[in-house]
């Protein structure tokens, strides 16, 4: 008897045993239920994603490693659980919608020792992030952020331009589109997607504040992703050019905060269209809301720069270069055209003595900002973010005061704490001096542009520059039908386009001061609709644009502020047809790789009732060998009709419907 009651209490402790370690399975489901997501907390936390009941995301596990040893993940012990439903209505100024609706239901797990993870499912993704309630420092040695896939999926992966110190480069480079388990032993940034079947996931991530940026790693046994985060730095050097700081040495921590906050946003888009892909706004709406309580004042428009054509004048009286004569040439030929701004680029005081506040003697730019408003023309300065954060009130108040409505800030070209905390607090002090941003040199966007609406673009895109010194088998055309779908996701693109010499495949050249394009003329026009843009270079010489004026004023026409955008036509990799409406006018645009190809464009996207008077730019005849070869056609359209048109190699075609 004595044996029994032994045996039945080991028998009943081992039942608690297992009991306590059987993982506790939480829920949370889209809106319209096609996609759900199961949180196992167990000995690791973990989730898993399926899609029409199909598994798209296998089980992927995340953490968070702290100085003082603690996991938050590891044997999680879930507190409480609760499910909310998140509906949230939102302007989006200078954005590619004017507003709209983000819908999810979520699921907040509590656990104990002061942190929360929060998972939300939206009808176009899924999201999580870490929160904490503790007070103090908090020290974050490592996180861990998979998504495993469990197949030899496809993927589309931007890998780091720097092998020896591949977290220190300008987040710009071409797709290698593989097999995961044939992907190369380097970090990729983000966005990278994945094709999975019945849908394509891309890894994103939002509201990226006072914490390091995620790269992503290939786990070829998983069959997955996952992140990598740099270190915080611990000393800085300078470069001497353009006394660019950069990391020397680094703790062995990634990120050190105080008192309670949010981590970012991990976000998987979950799009069953390739045509979905470039209107996802995941990103966007998990971000902080705005800082700016009024942002009347921040406007977009197009901008005649000087830097891509090299400061290239022709057939004027002046030598050319960063001067007056210079400047006031290019301010006479944006005044003209009716565009809002020109770029003082690299050069205007002297990158080497990285000191903004003194303007090269060759310049009196009091007397030049006063010339362009006289014009309608105003001015915006290049600098280097850590130049301009090291004497940032006072170059706020004095180029403020004098005229100037903003910075193109270049060559950050990292994202630690310590970078993304510059990029914030630039953006912070901008905004009290209403001074809007272009983030060039910058890496992927990650929802800044709604908590500082100021912040009004982003490079962090393999642009038009690239073309200056691209080496054999640089393909632009095909990167250009690819990053709208994956990069775009993000957020909007200063890809600088604009060139008035379009070359045809057999024709391109790389040459630094006379630069040409890949593709056609159509293709060019094409991406000032295809791009979100709210900030946007002319990139070509004021003089290059002579005897272009039909062109000219087509581009200038397009509107930087949207008010919706639609994808109706593309595939990733292949070609891309947008659409987007301001103030009842639609504006379209297409664009393909190499391969020449015939569509069918149909206007179901217009609405009922109306007839539009579209002027069509279309390659011409002779475009696949001469690309700057277009013919303007005028067409009627209403909702319902179908057009046909013909995009030759490397082509586009762009219209206007009023």
């Amino acid at each position: 008897m004595k044996k029994l009651r032994i045996y039945i209490l080991a028998l009943l402790f081992c039942c608690f045993i297992s009991a306590e370690a059987a993982p506790k399975i939480y829920n949370v489901t889209s809106p319209d239920g096609n996609i759900s997501v199961e949180i196992q907390a167990g000995e690791d936390l973990s989730y898993m994603v399926r899609y029409e009941g199909d598994l798209i995301v296998d089980k992927s596990e995340i953490a968070m490693t702290l100085a003082d040893g603690t996991v938050v993940g590891a044997s999680s012990r879930i507190t409480s659980a609760k499910k909310n439903r998140v509906a949230e209505n939102i302007s989006a100024p200078l954005y590619r919608q004017k507003e709209f609706t983000a819908e999810a239901n979520e699921i907040v797990l509590k656990m104990k020792g002061g942190f929360n993870v929060t998972f939300r499912a939206y009808n176009d993704g899924v999201a999580y992030r870490f929160s904490t309630t503790l007070n103090g420092e908090t020290v974050v040695l490592s996180e861990t952020a998979e998504v495993n896939f469990g197949k030899d999926n496809l993927a589309w992966l931007p890998y780091s331009t720097n092998e020896q110190k591949p977290m220190a480069m300008a987040f710009q480079n071409l797709y290698d589109n593989c097999r995961l388990s044939q992907a190369k032993d380097i970090l990729a940034f983000l966005p990278a997607a994945v094709d999975c079947g019945n849908v394509k996931v891309t890894v994103m991530e939002s509201d990226l504040e006072a914490y390091p940026g995620m790269f992503l790693s290939v786990d070829k046994e998983k069959k997955g992703l996952k992140g990598v985060f740099a270190p915080y730095p611990k000393t800085y050097d300078h470069y001497p050019w353009r006394m660019q700081k950069y990391v020397t040495e680094a703790e062995d921590f990634i990120a050190k905060t105080t008192g309670p906050r949010n981590y970012p946003w991990r976000v998987l888009a979950i799009t069953s269209c390739d045509t979905q892909l470039p209107t996802n706004n995941l990103v966007y709406a998990l971000a902080s809301p705005s800082r700016i309580e009024d942002t009347s004042w921040i406007k977009g428009g197009k901008v005649a720069w000087d830097w891509w054509n090299d400061w290239g004048l022709s057939g004027v009286d002046f030598v050319a270069g960063i001067n007056m004569d210079t400047y006031r040439h290019y301010i006479d030929f944006a005044s003209k055209n009716g565009i809002e701004y020109i770029v003082l680029d690299e050069g205007w005081y002297d990158p080497k003595g990285g000191d903004m506040l003194t303007v090269i003697p060759e310049l009196d730019l009091e007397e030049l900002i006063a010339y362009g408003k006289d014009r309608n023309v105003n001015i915006i300065l290049w600098t280097v973010f850590n130049v301009l954060d090291d004497q940032l009130e006072e170059a706020c108040r004095k180029y403020s005061s004098m005229g100037v409505v903003g910075f193109k800030v270049d060559f950050l070209d990292r994202d630690d704490q310590t970078a993304v905390e510059m990029a914030y607090r630039i953006a912070e002090k901008c905004a009290e001096y209403k001074m809007t941003l272009d983030y060039h040199g910058f890496y992927k966007p990650t929802g800044l542009n709604r908590t500082y609406p100021n912040v009004i673009n982003f490079e962090g895109v393999f642009g038009m520059e690239e073309v200056k010194w691209a080496v054999p088998g640089t393909d632009m055309p095909l990167y250009d039908v690819t990053f709208p779908f994956i990069r775009m996701a993000s957020g909007p693109v200063d890809y600088t386009p604009g060139a008035m010499t379009n070359a045809a495949k057999a024709d391109f050249q790389a040459i630094y001061n006379n630069p040409m394009s890949m593709g056609t003329r159509c293709h060019q026009l094409a991406t000032y609709i295809v791009h979100d843009s709210p900030l946007t270079m002319l990139c070509d010489a004021p003089t290059n644009y002579k005897g272009e004026e039909e062109c000219v004023e087509f581009i200038v026409s397009i509107p930087n502020d949207i008010d919706k955008t639609v994808i109706p036509a593309g595939k990733i990799g292949e070609y891309i047809v947008s659409a987007r409406e301001k103030d009842g006018k639609w504006y379209v645009g297409g664009m393909t790789n190499w391969d020449a190809r015939d569509i069918e464009l149909s206007f179901d996207f217009l609405p009922e009732g109306k007839t539009y008077e579209a002027t069509f730019f279309v390659d011409g005849v002779n475009a696949d060998k001469q690309g700057e070869d277009y013919r303007v056609e005028k067409k009627t359209v209403k909702k319902g009709d179908v057009v046909k048109i013909h995009m030759a190699s490397g082509g586009g075609f762009a219209a206007r419907l009023d």
